[in-house]
């Protein structure tokens, strides 16, 4: 990929999520998926069938935990790889809260990978909204050697590290953007919750459903049942797959109808396309 579509890190896209990577795919070539088979109760082709159903840039870190596998609507459980980028100053790490960025390193190193660590959540012990964690353990793993804790305090000073990009020169209208700011710190009540310049809440940035007007799925699938006030820097890299955690809006402009509409905002035509402008800026 070259510097233009990412301008000022040059070749590298450090902590962009890859939107292209088909991770279920990629698995499914695996000859022998027994031990998912197993750990989940199930035949190793309907593991397959569940992989094959995430689809490019998507992944169910949740799968492993709870084996719900798809909604109640029959589309995949998988929700979009997120970005890992503009993080410091942000309390949690995934679009459902579990924890801080050095906890989900920890949590996908052994619960996910299955390497040598050692992972600690009392919060797995409940049969009811995670039977399988609960029936494999995974409250409490203890390895020896641990080979993943001596790495955690440095993954996690060099992640927080990483900046968020800057949009492309031309990608978005300045005096747009301009005006478009002004209506997310005012009239569009944007900046309640994308408090700038963290563009999420200091403190508990977590919201019920009800909140925020969309089903509860992915939130009960977390142990405190909410979702994460999304970190808006770099926005522009999320707009393949879509937005939200399960990209269920196609573009920001369907984000912004959403809240104007759930909030009664009444923004013009006009006023929702430059607090586009001003998001596709950040």
């Amino acid at each position: 990929m070259d510097d233009s579509f990412a301008p000022g890190i040059g070749h590298r896209l450090d902590a962009w999520a890859n939107r292209d990577l088909n991770v279920g795919a990629i698995v499914a070539l695996s000859p022998d998926l027994s031990k998912v088979a197993n750990l989940l109760g199930v035949s190793q082709d309907v593991v397959r069938q569940v992989l094959h159903s995430w689809g490019p840039g998507r992944f169910d870190a949740e799968l492993f935990m709870d084996g719900k596998a798809f909604r109640p609507d029959g589309k995949s459980a998988s929700t979009l790889i997120p970005p890992a980028f503009g993080l410091a100053g942000v309390n949690l790490r995934t679009y459902t809260g579990w924890g801080s960025v050095t906890y989900w390193n920890a949590f996908v190193a052994t619960l996910e990978m299955h390497g040598k660590g050692t992972f600690f959540d009392p919060r797995l012990d409940d049969a009811n909204q995670f039977p399988v964690a609960a029936r494999a353990g995974f409250s409490n793993v203890r390895s020896d050697p641990d080979l993943i804790t001596p790495k955690l305090a440095d993954l996690h000073l060099y992640q927080l590290a990483i900046p968020a990009p800057r949009p492309p020169a031309g990608s978005f209208d300045h005096d747009a953007a301009d005006r478009g700011k002004d209506l997310f710190n005012g009239q569009a009540r944007c900046a309640t919750c994308h408090v700038p310049p963290l563009f999420t809440e200091p403190g508990w940035n977590m919201h019920t459903p009800q909140e925020i007007g969309i089903d509860g799925f992915q939130a009960d699938r977390a142990p405190d049942h909410r979702y994460r006030t999304t970190p808006l820097e770099g926005l522009f890299t999320h707009a393949k797959g879509g937005f939200y955690h399960d990209g269920r809006f196609p573009t920001l402009g369907d984000v912004v109808d959403h809240y104007d509409g759930f909030f009664a905002l009444h923004l013009s035509d006009q006023q929702k396309r430059d607090l586009v402008e001003y998001l596709k800026s950040l």
